[in-house]
């Protein structure tokens, strides 16, 4: 009994694969090379670092929320650019800068900080001086 459980199982689990390989792969392989997931933007994606105005604006507005979601008793030194900044295209950035954080508690610290950062108007470039445009996706390195 035990033997014939065995190859059953066997048998069951080649058709599972055998449907897998034969159906919902190439399925899935259509779909990927589809237009589904294609987002049309100006903002074409680069992968070495820039320099544009929407970096600058990218930038100045990580600041911004940096300095929102601090403590009231920490105080913070901005360089005036960005270290490095990227577009990953469709008006999002990742950006990352050094930043001097100093408290009344602790003696000043440089941190390097990454942020994530959307445009959220897409094409229409007309209101993005308005921090409420804009969305962070995440901030990180601040902490220890």
């Amino acid at each position: 009994m035990n033997k014939k459980k065995i190859i059953i199982f066997a048998l069951c689990l080649a058709a599972l694969l055998a449907i897998q390989i034969k159906f919902f792969l190439p399925f899935m392989y259509d779909i990927a090379a589809s237009d589904l997931f294609l987002v049309e933007s100006k903002d074409a994606a680069n992968p070495m670092s820039i320099s544009t105005d929407m970096t600058a604006l990218a930038f100045a507005h990580c600041n911004t929320y940096i300095k929102n979601n601090a403590d009231e008793d920490q105080s913070f030194s901005f360089p005036t650019q960005a270290t490095n900044a990227w577009t990953l295209g469709n008006y999002e950035y990742i950006v990352n800068a050094d930043v001097e954080i100093s408290s009344k508690d602790s003696p000043s610290a440089v941190r390097h900080y990454a942020c994530r950062i959307q445009y959220s108007k897409g094409d229409d470039t007309s209101g993005v001086n308005d921090f409420d445009n804009w969305n962070i996706e995440g901030v990180g390195g601040l902490t220890d």
